[in-house]
């Protein structure tokens, strides 16, 4: 009986160790980032063909770092490329950044809800950044993802967005105040154009998404799709936005891509 009670203990053990999902690396890089990115990533096709190369290489880099999973749906090659180039963009230009807060992002075939069901009439959610339990992970819809590089997709970008709440934390807090990004002489002007941009939201004078004026990490993300998404639009309408924006992400000027990129004081 005395050896029968290690041998029951070390078969529970076992079977314990064996029925626990194994968590899963990330997938092959798909052979086709170079053209999925030509044809889908307009930020992709204005870099100069040296850059554009730098840029595929953060996209595989990205690939070989993060698993990307599906839930309900196969991920495909143009959702991986996606998310990869969605979050390249706003960090591009700080090279050697790595998001350090992320090893998975789970793709949902379409909006979901607070207990992340993607079926029934209370989905509204379509894109995440996991706290607690969920740390670490990123949840997307791939409906969201897609529109969000569709070629008539306006102002909005969800992968995006939500890549810059990523960035947003990478000093600890999500606080629409990034201090890896912002230079010091920006601090006081940003503050101030976001509390002034916030206030034509509410009173209803200003372009810019109203899920903006929610607080000050949501504008951040928000006018970080606007930004990307329709630089020339914001230029235009927000000039003093447009240009904390492009220092913040040190982007170069839009009629000179060659601009040197600026070291970031810390990565994500």
């Amino acid at each position: 009986m005395e050896f029968a009670i290690p041998v029951i203990v070390v078969a529970l053990l076992f079977w314990w160790f064996t029925r626990k999902p194994k968590r899963k690396g990330p997938s092959p890089v798909p052979a086709n980032v170079n053209r999925l990115l030509g044809n889908q990533v307009r930020y992709y096709r204005q870099l100069d063909k040296k850059e554009q190369t730098r840029f595929a290489s953060e996209v595989k880099l990205f690939l070989e770092q993060v698993t990307i999973e599906g839930v309900g749906i196969e991920v495909e090659d143009l959702d991986k490329v996606l998310i990869a180039a969605s979050a390249v963009i706003p960090i591009f230009y700080f090279p050697g950044w790595r998001y350090r807060n992320l090893t998975n992002v789970i793709v949902y075939p379409d909006t979901f809800d607070e207990q992340y069901q993607f079926e029934g009439d209370r989905r509204h959610i379509m894109g995440m950044v996991g706290s607690g339990a969920l740390n670490g992970q990123m949840l997307l819809s791939r409906s969201a993802l897609r529109a969000g590089f569709a070629d008539n997709g306006g102002k909005s970008n969800t992968a995006i967005h939500e890549f810059v709440h990523l960035v947003d934390k990478s000093d600890g807090s999500v606080d629409g105040f990034p201090e890896s990004l912002l230079r010091n002489s920006y601090s006081l002007p940003w503050l101030k154009v976001m509390h002034e941009e916030i206030r034509r939201i509410e009173t209803g004078q200003s372009d810019i998404n109203p899920y903006a004026a929610m607080n000050q990490a949501e504008f951040l993300a928000v006018v970080a799709e606007y930004f990307f998404e329709r630089p020339d639009l914001m230029e235009a309408h927000h000039p003093e936005l447009f240009h904390l924006l492009t220092e913040m992400f040190n982007q170069p000027a839009r009629s000179d891509s060659a601009a040197a990129p600026r070291s970031a004081a810390s990565n994500g």
